[in-house]
């Protein structure tokens, strides 16, 4: 069955880059062939193909039977044999928010009855040493309040290399004998005590599950851009994510946090090597998640998403410009895959997903030149001047024009149809009523896929200059993440996109002088770009964000009613603001200056 299902997606998606390659052919070989005229066909086909992809994941996920809930154990059998390390990889973040997550998981496995089963470890990488002075004075409060069973640990590396990777692989080498399990988080990352044990119930019910992969909420947005966001994942993201549960079966995804995994497993086969030659395709693999997905699934192990396991949160960016800051690490370390894929050993499987990582980032700038070429090519070839078929020539006098027509009703169907009946099951299912229901629902589906539409030609030249920079050595590193972002004005915002509007002018201006049928084809892609500036600083502002919710658009379950853990951690940061005794131990901390990489931790799980 499971091949049978990628059999279908794959046809699917050539089907339809089949009819998107036979158009084209129709209309760039109506005045004969020219060289431009096979790279447009074959962009063409590409952009097409990929899209039909996303799309398939999407009916995957709307049809076919339920998914079946996988078995659980009952962890009285297993007891102290399912001892579980919760990880938490920092980089120069903001300790306060990140300690108080992990307060709030701590008192939220209290309640669950195994709280003895689990330790909270805080994993270091921070190299600005105020961040870490910061971080053991909160470390003080921390371990002051959480209640035993559940320890809580913190170290410093000295060393970070391997970034986040070498991190997790320091504490497996150092303490992963203590724990059968791991739950990897991220620094935003928030889950509900009952979703971690259930995670565990469902690993030790399955001795070949090497990876469980949970679907994280996006949560605490405040600004449109960020709302847009978290609507989406709430709303599609279920449905995608089952689709893609349902294709890639035993060899599933790893997003790299809130995710838990066999400790054995994760030791004995995802060691990870620094690739040969200098960065950006060299050096340390920045997306390492999917590579030790893939190296677990080529031992035997069992890597799974289980798409149905609620009570799985994360933040994402508040602005555009952190978003495109964030992708452009993921864009390289997707594009060190191309390395990767003939890796021996690897499933076929995996060595397909490392091409759709590429090809999710590859996507842009092929887009890009599709359009390039169409404006240029009268250049090489005067375009046709008639439809060359007998139907309908007075609607579509122009070849160009019946081609843009065509594209649109194709991609847009395809882009925009998973998401009308994404809102639609939600309204014949009832879950739309958690949304705030189904008018509330609808509308605000309207709202997200107009406002993806526009942003997509900005979010489409971020990605493509990403491409570009790497393809020529450009190494992006790995910079900190802004959890908390902030509000863009007009200035940051124009020095940030200037670029992106002299683009749209200049695909305006061609189409107006080389291709004119084109041109207002093309306006709903070069106008939002000319306006960037100022949708990249309106869609940052809280203000925005505040509209959203008045008129009652993009809300999400966990607004209406607000998860459990999320009261703990509201409560932890309340009691955090009040001044206590436990401050001046704080202040001490804070009034020192480590080193960088060579201060030693106040507490450390690397002790003993």
């Amino acid at each position: 069955m499971l091949a049978l299902r990628r059999t279908i997606s794959i046809l699917f998606a050539a089907f339809v880059a089949a009819i998107a390659s036979r158009l084209a052919m129709d209309v760039f070989f109506a005045d004969g062939t020219d060289w431009v005229d096979f790279v447009r066909i074959a962009l063409c086909a590409a952009t097409a193909a990929w899209i039909a992809w996303g799309a398939s994941l999407a009916l995957g996920g709307l049809f076919g039977a339920p998914m079946r809930t996988p078995q659980r154990a009952t962890l009285s059998e297993g007891g102290h044999a399912a001892r579980t390390a919760i990880l938490i990889p920092v980089y120069n973040e903001d300790p306060r928010a990140t300690f108080s997550s992990a307060a709030a998981m701590a008192e939220s496995l209290q309640t669950t009855g195994h709280a003895d089963l689990f330790d909270i470890a805080i994993l270091s990488d921070t190299r600005d040493p105020r961040i870490a002075a910061e971080e053991e004075a909160w470390f003080l409060r921390l371990h002051a309040e959480v209640a035993p069973p559940v320890q809580v640990f913190y170290r410093r590396r000295t060393d970070n290399s391997g970034k986040k990777a070498g991190n997790i692989g320091d504490f497996v080498r150092r303490h992963g004998a203590r724990y059968p399990y791991m739950l990897i988080l991220d620094a935003d990352s928030l889950m509900e005590g009952e979703t971690i044990v259930e995670m565990l119930r469902r690993m030790e019910a399955e001795p070949r599950l090497g990876l469980l992969q949970s679907l994280p909420k996006i949560v605490a947005a405040r600004s449109w851009f960020a709302r847009a966001l978290q609507f989406s994942a709430g709303l599609f993201s279920p449905i995608f994510t089952r689709g893609l549960a349902r294709m890639q079966g035993h060899e599933g995804p790893f997003w790299g946090h809130n995710a838990m995994v066999r400790t054995q497993a994760f030791a004995e086969s995802c060691g990870l090597p620094a690739l040969t030659g200098a960065p950006p395709f060299g050096g340390h693999i920045l997306s390492h998640d999917y590579v030790e997905a893939a190296l677990l699934a080529r031992k035997g192990w069992i890597v799974r998403v289980d798409a149905d396991l609620e009570g799985s949160f994360e933040e994402g960016p508040q602005n555009v410009i952190d978003y495109a800051k964030r992708d452009r690490r993921w864009c390289q370390g997707n594009l060190q895959h191309i390395r990767l894929i003939h890796a021996p050993g690897l499933k076929g499987w995996n060595r397909f997903t490392f091409v759709q990582g590429v090809m999710a980032y590859v996507s842009s700038p092929l887009w890009m030149a599709f359009i390039a070429a169409s404006i240029v090519a009268p250049l090489f070839a005067p375009p046709p001047e008639y439809f060359p078929s007998p139907y309908l020539p007075a609607i579509f006098p122009r070849a160009e024009t019946a081609l843009a027509v065509t594209l649109l009703v194709g991609v847009g169907g395809l882009l925009i149809g998973p998401k009308l009946l994404i809102a639609l099951r939600s309204g014949v299912t009832g879950e739309a009523r958690r949304f705030g229901g189904f008018i509330a629902v609808f509308a605000s589906t309207l709202a997200e896929i107009i406002w993806s539409s526009i942003l997509a030609p900005i979010t489409l030249m971020y990605q493509s200059r990403s491409v570009m920079q790497i393809i020529f050595g450009m190494d992006g590193g790995w910079p900190s993440s802004d959890r908390e972002g902030h509000t863009i004005g007009y200035r940051e915002a124009f020095k940030a996109s200037w670029w992106i509007v002299l683009t749209g002018i200049v695909m305006l201006t061609g189409a107006f002088v080389l291709a004119p049928a084109l041109f207002w084809w093309l306006t709903p892609i070069a106008v939002p770009q000319m306006l960037s500036p100022l949708l990249i600083a309106a869609s940052s502002s809280p203000a925005s964000g505040r509209l959203a919710a008045r008129c009652g658009l993009l809300l999400t379950p966990e607004e209406r009613v607000r998860p459990a853990v999320m009261l703990l951690r509201d409560a932890v940061l309340a009691r955090w603001r009040l001044p206590t005794a436990g401050d001046d131990a704080a202040h001490e901390a804070l009034a020192g200056e480590p080193q960088t990489g060579k201060a030693e931790p106040a507490y450390s799980a690397v002790q003993g």
